[in-house]
């Protein structure tokens, strides 16, 4: 069963069978939030909309009164937690201490509630009472319009940051790059073929992966490794270490200690491709660490994600020295 479609299936039966009534597309499901005792609300084509008692989805404008909406009850969050560990490979108490729990699929629960903290350490997580489940999503060829620009003209991957907002598709972006870049690739009007790389991935939340005992669910290429819940600036070390790959994927990076972590994997030889939270390249030259490697010249290609219509919306494409080589698509 793929990962969309067997998402329903970590929600209690009061939850489960309102979803599958509402006729809502799993693939079209980008969140579901889950807050005690407020409506439970599902982020869908871009559009928020609230799950009434009866099965359907309307939209959630402002000032909405919860009458006849569906209203989540405390237990029911308790139970989805409980249902959610079933579908984790990973120890759920340890991720918990993290904020977040990774389920079969790569999908990714982000937790809240009552913290117990000590000497400044997170110890456990109690009363959980808000969900934020992510629906990941593999789309097969959506790298196919950005492909070209990421070599060099010898053929070599060249570094590559994608920036976007929350919830733009740059997970979904990265994924479909390294496939492509692994198993080879022809793009661009020319149908130049770019042959395949040896890739490694550091998957710190398994949303690239979705490992399950150690295997991909997601296809990520005949010729990558994949090092699943390891932190990426260890995991990176490690990769080139032991797998020398040819190009390291990471997403979401940012502080110092990962921008060390990609300099000695660029000294080493190895090409990158990574993520980061971003509005605009200038927002990014101000953070620690990743701002430095930017403003250095290290990344020779970057990809501008936008808010608004389709995930995975480019607004543009430019080279090292902040010159557009695409925009729009």
């Amino acid at each position: 069963m793929a990962g969309e479609e067997q998402i329903f299936k970590i929600f209690p039966r009061g939850i489960r069978e309102r979803l599958e009534r509402s006729g809502a597309d799993p693939e079209a499901i980008q969140e579901l939030r889950l807050r005690a005792g407020r409506p439970l609300m599902v982020l869908c084509g871009g559009r928020e909309l609230a799950l009434t008692e009866g099965g359907r989805l309307e939209p959630a404008g402002e000032g909405r009164r919860a009458q006849g909406l569906f209203i989540v009850e405390r237990g029911m969050i308790e139970e989805t937690v409980e249902l959610m560990g079933r579908f984790s490979l990973y120890a759920a108490q340890e991720e918990l201490r993290q904020g977040f729990l990774t389920i079969r699929g790569g999908h990714r629960v982000g937790v809240a509630g009552r913290v117990l903290a000590e000497n400044g350490q997170i110890r456990v997580m109690r009363s959980i009472s808000f969900l934020n489940v992510r629906v990941a999503h593999e789309k097969k060829g959506c790298a196919d319009r950005v492909m070209e620009f990421l070599y060099s003209e010898n053929g070599r991957f060249l570094n590559t940051l994608i920036i976007s907002p929350p919830r733009c598709g740059k997970t979904t972006l990265l994924r479909d790059i390294i496939r492509q870049a692994s198993d080879g690739c022809r793009a661009g009007a020319s149908g130049r073929w770019f042959p395949g790389i040896s890739v490694g991935v550091v998957d710190e939340r398994s949303e690239l992966g979705a490992c399950y005992e150690g295997q991909p669910q997601n296809d990520l290429g005949c010729r990558t490794d994949v090092l699943d819940c390891c932190p990426k600036s260890q995991g990176m070390m490690m990769l080139v270490r032991s797998m020398s790959p040819e190009l390291i994927a990471v997403d979401e990076i940012g502080g110092e200690e990962e921008a060390r972590a990609i300099e000695y994997a660029g000294n080493c030889g190895c090409s990158l491709a990574a993520t980061a939270h971003g509005e605009s390249m200038e927002e990014i030259k101000g953070k620690a660490g990743l701002g430095r490697l930017v403003k250095q010249g290290f990344f020779k290609r970057f990809i501008l994600l936008s808010r608004g219509g389709q995930a995975g919306r480019v607004e543009g494409i430019y080279d090292g020295a902040g010159k557009a080589l695409r925009r729009g698509g």
